[in-house]
């Protein structure tokens, strides 16, 4: 009988797509390239969607014959999960073996052990060669208690005593790891024949040279960075275009840092325009902008390529990033190349962490505000506790008080040297709206405006909305008031206001009564008309969620082999598209009116993006303005 292994992601979004379970799709491949277990072993990857119950997961697991091996790709958000169904796994299998794997649990053997009592293995360092022997083995023979000549393991030996292997090198040559996608060892398609995921993962390389006191990317911080040949990462485009995938996730710490990222770049237009796809690319770019870095959006405008370019700031503090070791990196230069950006009329979007040790609510609010100036679309990020990291080290130095999640296993910041618990609450409420109204652009297009014409800043306007949800007697401000009450931790609470917010129709409503009743009395009564205007633009161009459903009858074009909707003949009493970008160019703007009609193009099957927390994703599909129906401008 062969080894029957199972290997178990989970990801965070509930989403009507799947999240692409690429680091177990690397272990299946890397196994089965093995003669030996490619005959005796059969590997099966079960993928999960966030919010899937442990019961569900448990019959999708259990349903039939049990297998022999359970191996769980974990991270914070699913380790409580995948703990309490390696329980039910051994109730089931007292025999059978349960690996733990991923940055989240590698070097953690001694704590995880105390936590999960059916916890055999874990992997610490990349997976995939040691994932292999391991399997190797077991068929050899040697139980969960001998498994000693295995590198990179943590387990228990006899007499329960923790037992850690010796660590195993990097892997040098990343393309001695298989490439799923052209083994075929990841299912990429549905049952109709579509592409099944969300986005395509790759990676291009692995490794960070940084060491910032908040991250272990990958447990390779500090590390030299090792690269994928070209010509395999040509092919899994290919194989991505001829899916139709619309958007690739490159999967890197700091893309735009290596001569080879612009020869990816190139690859990936030269696949675009020989197949119609991929149209847009998104990752972590480099935290240090080089000359690669402008030569690679250089090639992306000038060819229609869309991306969300990257300001990694996560404060302009210079007291935070003293203790985040950042405070030498040339990232914090960012004016400069932020007024670039917007000048060029390019996405960008900015990070923030709120929480870190040395930050206080006014370095914080102070610098959010001067981000957003230049940046709207401002990620804030909760201070979070991660294994291996620095900040968890040094806890006591910085007099951090945390909590662990109800239903993850994140350590959440609750108050530290230069941040009270009472500040922290109060700023867990302004972090709320600033993630699902401008980080996830439920607003884009009214925040430069309302600053530059009505002098009031972004933070302002946010606190404004706070207020006003706070007291309104309105049935949809009783929803976004409880989504609110759940902010303090996890994801939850985002995501269930951004998916009314983008899909519910009355929500529509709710925010023009917010701008009538309590923006519009602070505005200048000369600039409130084209204000009036741009806001109404804001909601118009929100992603097209169901039309039907609110009783619109879009017709839908076919443009560049993707469908969209058409919103036709709109009419606005100002040129509000070219008062936008007037505006991000600096220049000044006429308050008289500027009729102009346009048409609104959506691309169509936005349902995934407006359900989730994925901000980057949900912005290819607002509204294009077209000047004409058939060639729509900026439909790349």
């Amino acid at each position: 009988m062969p080894l029957t292994v199972v290997l178990v992601q989970q990801g965070i979004w509930d989403m009507p797509l799947e999240s692409m379970p690429l680091a177990s799709a690397y272990m299946r491949a890397t196994a089965l390239a093995d003669e030996r277990l490619r005959a005796d072993t059969r590997i099966e990857i079960h993928n999960f969607r966030g919010g899937t119950t442990n019961a569900m997961m448990a019959n999708d697991l259990f349903t039939g014959a049990v297998p022999d091996v359970l191996a769980f790709s974990v991270m914070g958000w699913n380790q409580q999960s995948f703990g309490s169904l390696a329980a039910t796994f051994k109730q089931l299998n007292p025999n059978g073996l349960v690996v733990f794997g991923g940055p989240h649990v590698s070097g953690q053997g001694e704590r995880l052990f105390r936590l999960f009592p059916e916890l055999d293995v874990v992997v610490n360092g990349e997976g995939e060669f040691t994932f292999r022997d391991l399997l190797t083995a077991c068929l050899d023979g040697h139980g969960a208690h001998d498994l000693h000549t295995v590198d990179g393991l943590s387990f228990r030996g006899v007499a329960g005593e923790v037992v850690t292997t010796a660590d195993r090198e990097r892997i040098s040559d990343l393309d001695s790891i298989p490439s799923p996608f052209l083994t075929g060892a990841l299912e990429l398609t549905d049952e109709e024949g579509k592409f099944r995921y969300d986005v395509a993962l790759m990676e291009t390389n692995r490794g960070c040279p940084y060491k910032c006191s908040f991250c272990y990317w990958g447990g390779a911080i500090g590390q030299k960075v090792r690269a994928f040949s070209l010509d395999r990462l040509k092919q899994e485009l290919e194989v991505f275009a001829r899916h139709k995938v619309h958007t690739v996730v490159a999967c890197d710490a700091n893309f735009g840092m290596l001569p080879a990222d612009l020869e990816f770049v190139k690859m990936l237009i030269e696949t675009r325009e020989k197949f119609g796809f991929p149209r847009a690319l998104e990752t972590s770019w480099a935290k240090n902008k080089s000359k690669t870095f402008f030569s690679i959006v250089k090639m992306m405008k000038d060819a229609g390529m869309h991306s969300s370019f990257t300001l990694a700031l996560q404060s302009l503090s210079d007291d935070v990033l003293e203790t985040m070791n950042r405070r030498n990196m040339k990232v914090n230069e960012w004016e400069d190349l932020a007024a670039w950006l917007d000048h060029e009329g390019l996405d960008c979007y900015a990070e923030l962490i709120w929480g870190a040790p040395g930050e206080t609510v006014e370095s914080f609010m102070e610098g959010y505000d001067r981000l957003s100036r230049r940046v709207s679309r401002i990620a804030v990020y909760p201070m979070l506790l991660l294994p291996n990291t620095d900040y968890m080290e040094k806890k006591e130095q910085y007099g951090i008080a945390s909590v662990r999640g109800d239903h993850d296993d994140f350590e959440y910041v609750l108050a530290h040297s230069t941040m009270t618990f009472a500040e922290n609450q109060r700023m867990q409420r302004f972090l709320f709206w600033a993630r699902v109204v401008a980080e996830n652009a439920v607003l884009r297009h009214v925040w430069n405006p309302l600053r530059a014409l009505a002098g009031l800043t972004q933070s302002q306007v946010l606190r404004n909305l706070d207020a006003w949800i706070d007291q309104a007697d309105d049935p949809g401000a009783d929803v976004l008031r409880a989504f609110a009450a759940g902010a303090a931790g996890g994801t939850e609470a985002f995501g269930g206001a951004i998916t009314y917010l983008f899909t519910d129709p009355y929500a529509t409503r709710l925010l023009e009564r917010w701008w009538r009743e309590s923006v519009r009395p602070l505005l200048p009564e000369t600039a409130t008309p084209l204000l009036d205007e741009v806001f109404r633009f804001d909601l118009l161009t929100r992603p097209a969620y169901r039309p039907e459903q609110s009783g619109e009858d879009l017709p839908v074009v076919h443009v560049g082999g993707e469908d969209f909707y058409v919103r036709r003949d709109v009419a606005l009493g100002f040129d509000v598209p070219e008062v936008i970008a007037a505006l991000r160019r600096d220049e000044e703007v006429s308050l008289e009116p500027s009729p102009r009609t346009v048409d609104i193009h959506y691309r169509t099957d936005c349902d995934s993006a407006v359900t989730s927390t994925n901000h980057e994703i949900v912005m290819h599909f607002m509204g294009i303005v077209a000047a004409d129906a058939e060639t729509p401008a900026g439909l790349s």
